[in-house]
């Protein structure tokens, strides 16, 4: 114990630096919600459901809604129910078990609903592709609105998905 405390008054607490805030994103956020309200008459109300994917995906929509980014605080909330959804957040290549469920959750949804594939296996079949088990991207399932390629994505990429959907209904 004593040397870690003697290796924390030699080199001190390093933290990384504060970001600096641009004037331009405090507007953002305002924009953004009347946006949401103007398009959804509310907030934003996100299903996701996991495909087949390896959780790389999911751990980016994880981090979206921690408070560096805050995803709550633009009035963007996860939902727990298909019946309660204005947007669909789908990742991984749709396995074969998974396909009856997905439609069934984009059935449930009511309109206006928007698609979000998430990660090169939604979008594209990535390394999976199309085989006996899987049904590769999930454009061939349920229609797709906005692709978001990576792997796995940042969430601030995941983030600028879900806005370029909302911004496509406008």
């Amino acid at each position: 114990m004593y040397q870690i405390l003697k290796q924390i008054i030699r080199t001190g607490i390093r933290t990384e630096a504060a970001p600096q805030v641009d004037e331009a994103m405090r507007v953002e956020p305002q924009r953004l919600q009347q946006q949401i309200l103007d398009v959804f008459g509310g907030a934003l109300a996100i299903r996701f459901v996991d495909a087949g994917s390896c959780n790389g995906c999911e751990l980016e929509i994880h981090a979206i809604n921690n408070a560096y980014y805050n995803l709550e605080g633009l009035g963007i909330r996860f939902v727990a129910s298909p019946r309660h959804a204005d947007l669909l957040l789908v990742t991984g290549p749709v396995s074969r078990h998974m396909i009856i469920a997905l439609k069934r959750t984009y059935d449930a949804m009511p309109d206006p609903k928007l698609v979000v594939a998430i990660g090169e296996c939604a979008c594209d079949g990535g390394m999976f592709g199309e085989s006996y088990a899987s049904c590769g991207k999930v454009s061939n399932v349920i229609p797709v609105d906005v692709a978001v390629q990576g792997c796995p994505p940042s969430p601030t990429a995941i983030m600028q998905g879900i806005l370029t959907a909302i911004n496509a209904k406008k």
